[in-house]
């Protein structure tokens, strides 16, 4: 499956990069590519995973590049028409803003967005960057959530020649580690799980986005308030270094109980063998609080 995908990918790249994947004139408007998920892959020739619906914009109806893309990016976001596609992204996600950096589209998006990770990512990213590097004053492509980067990418900026992409076989290695959600008290509770570490996944990354997913269980509450961001997570030596973004503090509901989600979170990456002590950093820098929680001492393992 993976040398099927990337190989439907690679010609959907050239394509673009030779300007066939470019806007077709028709009448007196032009013609653009959204692109989906094919919603079987079994059924989708030599499965493929993206397709292009066209998309007809009148003449006029835009009136520059960054109105252009932003109109391409919304009707991505409103889903196909056909019923044999889907989207990659989201129900419910939205543009929250798009700008042009030269050649650089950066997008931000809500947080639904950062419901998906591994392979569903990518293909959601590369769905925004097909869609839009098809304009020629487009080249790259960024997506944001909230105005901050997800933290667990090996990249940030996009073309439409990147073709790096794993699927849900390429699984390399898993992790037995200890989340701690909440229970029926309202107390924090270990629970043992495995995860599944991806290519350039780091054991404390895994951790982390699993706690941001939460679970399925009935049993367990996520102590993650909705809304809440990572900016980067890293492990030097013993101790793991968090950087909690200020961006994200407005979103976060009234009611958070940001120290007990940090406890949560500290908790679960000292369950790592690697991990001795977490410290959390904000934008980047120690500090004393976050939101309101005491971050500057550490978080020390209990062994």
């Amino acid at each position: 499956m993976k040398k099927r995908w990337i190989a439907v990918l690679l010609c959907a790249a050239l394509l673009a990069a030779f300007g066939w994947g470019q806007p077709r004139i028709s009448g007196e408007g032009e013609t653009y590519d959204l692109y989906f998920l094919e919603a079987d892959l079994s059924d989708a020739p030599g499965g493929d995973a993206l397709r292009a619906e066209p998309l007809y914009i009148e003449s006029g109806e835009v009136r520059d590049t960054r109105e252009l893309a932003e109109y391409l990016v919304t009707e991505l976001l409103a889903g196909p028409e056909d019923a044999a596609l889907t989207s990659a992204i989201p129900e419910e996600t939205t543009l929250l803003s798009l700008e042009l950096d030269g050649t650089r589209a950066k997008v931000d998006l809500s947080s639904r967005y950062r419901l998906l990770s591994g392979v569903a990512l990518a293909l959601a990213d590369y769905a925004i960057t097909l869609t839009l590097t098809q304009l020629p004053e487009i080249s790259a492509v960024s997506v944001t959530v909230r105005g901050q980067p997800l933290a667990y990418r090996d990249r940030q900026i996009f073309t439409a020649r990147d073709v790096l992409f794993s699927s849900n076989e390429d699984v390399i290695d898993t992790l037995n580690a200890t989340l701690y959600f909440l229970d029926e008290t309202g107390g924090l509770t270990p629970v043992e799980m495995t995860l599944d570490l991806y290519e350039g996944d780091t054991q404390a990354g895994a951790v982390v986005k699993a706690l941001l997913e939460g679970t399925e269980e009935k049993d367990w509450l996520s102590a993650i308030p909705e809304g809440f961001q990572v900016t980067s997570v890293r492990l030097e030596e013993s101790t793991c270094y968090v950087d909690l973004p200020t961006a994200a503090l407005p979103g976060l509901p009234e009611e958070a109980d940001l120290s007990l989600a940090l406890r949560a979170l500290a908790d679960s990456l000292l369950s790592l063998r690697a991990v001795e002590e977490v410290r959390y950093l904000v934008d980047g820098e120690f500090a004393s609080a976050y939101g309101g929680a005491a971050v500057l001492e550490p978080y020390l393992s209990a062994a």
